[in-house]
């Protein structure tokens, strides 16, 4: 009975090793000496216990021909037959005037290792200091010698991301940070991809990464992400060049408007990632309208764009995105800006024309009293508005050599034009209440409405909505080009904003005046000729919605940065149809009214007399018209729907 049980127990105990070793790898993968097996799903690694790295310095391994070693004597010797130090006798291709070449890179050796001071390994703060030595080496080398400058920081910014990997994988801490006058470093232990997104910040740069996209490199490894205070200065705008970048324009003036940053996982080296990878910029100082801005990574001797692409950018930072790893800055240069003359052509002389009916219009309203009600009041402020807009656009747009002055003149065009819509609405109001009831128009006419009510709101709300753009914003007044609001950031919503709810207001405003045009169109007054009215009215809710702010949306197009040649054409079309504004307005309210007509006729046939007669009083021939008005007897219509 005894042996029986031993047996059972026996062959139980065997049944339990063979499960253990089928659902747990490390039990028929044993790990070499100074090292121990951790298994998940499936898979195994070996680790170094603590005071051990491995020889290859790999944090995690699955070679059993590892040895691992003590760190403090860990590959800090035989630099000879290290990579680093080949790579660097074979590219540095020192001058005679650095002779110490061993020396030297022997020190990048070191430091890629991490191999500090007596043979103890370097921290991420030692790594951090070690800008001195970059720095003394360059200051041995040749004035313009930018060829060997470049070899040197290019070895340099290996050894450190090297160096950062190799003291990350000996700290078993998940996240490690460190910050030093000369650099940052962020460093992040994978050991799985439960976060989709990894995000590391070094100083006020970012990075984002997608873990799964890398993750048979990084899994069980270190994600690195260092930003440099100064290296800039070294390998900057002087190793910048059109030939190197790939621009839909030519550029000029570069210089880097970042800090230079490295990222980098699992191996030391660079690898391409099937998913790209974003790094958030902000700018060493803001940037400018004419500027452009570029996303470029160091490729060993210049800085080029490949591969690399800007997402957004504002005048505080830049967004990029890469399908690689390696060290970016943000490049920024001047793009020269495009001065189409035929465009330019067509704003002056339509602001000229425009300007001058502008103004005939507006001695028409003031003295022609057989149109005088509430919608010659209406047009007249229109008018005056547009005139000042207009005369200022064209002589003020391009003062931008004075800051002060242009933030004024900014300012002021902010207010004249939102002055216009506002304006613009009250039109669009009037003209709907006048078609919905005729004898609602005649209550509006009422002087004391028009003095508590059209004035205020005309050009109260617009001085309301300057003050405060202006009090949260005044530094958006004025750019470095043209004397207008800032496109950058959300400023130039202060007028567009207005702008579009005025928009969508007339518009609705003009629906419904076709839908009663043709639904009540038989209750108009009889003596007035059907068709005729039907004509008038349709063409000016038609012309009222042109004026109103339809061609102003063609705008947010402009806005929006829509590319060629669809932006071509909404330029051309939102500039002639807005600079012949004053056409329309002379056109529609003047011309085509023949009362406006009639008078046109008495004024030339007094000109005309007092031509004959030597007296070129034009002024004194107006006073009488308007006297002989007085004594004559007009059939009375309503001024109204005529107007």
């Amino acid at each position: 009975m005894a042996k029986k049980t031993n047996f059972l127990l026996c062959g139980l105990s065997c049944l339990v090793l063979v499960v253990r070793t089928y659902n747990d790898p490390c039990a028929s993968h044993p790990c070499p000496a100074k090292s121990y097996c951790v298994s998940k799903e499936q898979k195994y690694f070996c680790y170094c216990i603590d005071g051990y790295a491995s020889n290859t310095g790999e944090r995690n391994f699955k070679d059993r021909n590892v040895v691992c070693r003590e760190i403090d004597i860990v590959n800090c010797s035989n630099f000879s037959s290290d990579a680093t130090f080949q790579n660097c006798q074979k590219q540095l291709n020192l001058s005679s005037s650095m002779d110490n070449s061993r020396e030297i890179c022997t020190g990048f050796a070191k430091l890629s290792r991490g191999c500090g001071e007596r043979r103890t390994t370097l921290s991420l703060q030692d790594i951090g200091n070690s800008y001195h030595f970059l720095t003394n080496l360059t200051s041995q080398i040749t004035p313009g010698n930018q060829k060997q400058k470049a070899r040197l920081v290019t070895t340099y910014l290996q050894s450190i991301e090297a160096a950062v990997l190799a003291a990350a994988s000996r700290n078993p801490k998940e996240t490690q940070k460190e910050e030093g006058p000369f650099m940052a470093i962020n460093t992040q232990r994978v050991e799985n991809c439960s976060l989709k997104t990894l995000s590391l910040k070094a100083e006020k740069q970012t990075m984002d990464i997608y873990c799964s996209t890398t993750e048979k490199e990084i899994l069980g490894g270190i994600v690195a992400f260092i930003s440099y205070a100064s290296i800039g200065s070294i390998i900057g705008e002087s190793f910048a060049s059109e030939e190197n970048l790939r621009t839909k324009e030519k550029l000029h003036n570069f210089y880097l408007n970042s800090k230079v940053v490295s990222g980098t996982v699992g191996s030391r080296k660079n690898i391409s990632l099937p998913v790209s990878v974003n790094f958030t910029f902000q700018h060493e100082k803001m940037k400018r309208e004419n500027e452009q801005s570029i996303c470029v990574y160091w490729q060993g001797s210049s800085w080029s764009n490949e591969g690399c692409q800007v997402i957004s950018s504002d005048e505080n930072q830049t967004l990029c995105s890469c399908n690689h790893l390696s060290s970016f800055a943000i490049l920024v240069a001047t793009a020269k800006l495009k001065v189409d003359p035929v465009l330019t052509m067509i704003t002056y002389v339509g602001l000229s024309l425009s300007l001058l009916c502008l103004f005939l219009a507006a001695l028409t309203f003031l003295l022609c009293r057989t149109i005088q009600n509430i919608s010659t009041s209406l047009h007249l402020q229109l008018s005056i508005c547009l005139f000042l807009a207009h005369l200022l656009f064209l002589t003020g747009i391009e003062q931008t050599k004075s800051k002060v002055l242009c933030s004024i003149i900014a300012g002021v065009l902010h207010y004249l034009y939102l002055a216009s819509f506002t304006w613009m609405l009250l039109e669009g109001l009037q003209l709907f209440l006048t078609v919905k009831n005729l004898k609602v128009a005649n209550y509006i006419s009422a002087g004391k409405f028009k003095r508590r009510f059209i004035y205020p709101f005309g050009y109260g709300i617009p001085a309301v909505i300057v003050a405060v753009s202006a009090g949260l914003g005044h530094t958006s007044y004025g750019t470095e080009t043209h004397c207008w609001l800032n496109f950058h950031g959300r400023f130039i919503w202060s007028f567009m904003g207005p702008v579009f709810v005025i928009i969508l207001i007339n518009f609705s405003f003009y629906l419904t005046t076709l839908c009663i045009l043709k639904n009540q169109l038989s209750s108009l007054n009889n003596e007035l000729s059907r068709m005729h009215n039907t004509r008038m009215l349709a063409f000016k809710a038609i012309a009222q919605l042109f004026i109103l702010g339809c061609s102003w949306g063609l705008g947010f197009f402009l806005v929006e940065g829509v590319l060629d040649p669809i932006r071509s054409v909404m330029a051309y079309s939102f500039t002639i149809i807005n600079v012949l504004q004053g056409v329309y307005i002379y056109l529609v309210y003047c011309l085509l009214n023949h009362k406006v007509r009639e008078e046109y006729r008495r004024w030339f046939k007094k000109m005309r007399k007092r031509t004959e007669t030597g007296n070129y009083d034009f002024f004194g021939s107006v006073t009488q018209t308007k006297t002989v008005e007085n004594t004559v007897d007009f059939p009375g219509k309503s001024s109204n729907i005529s107007s």
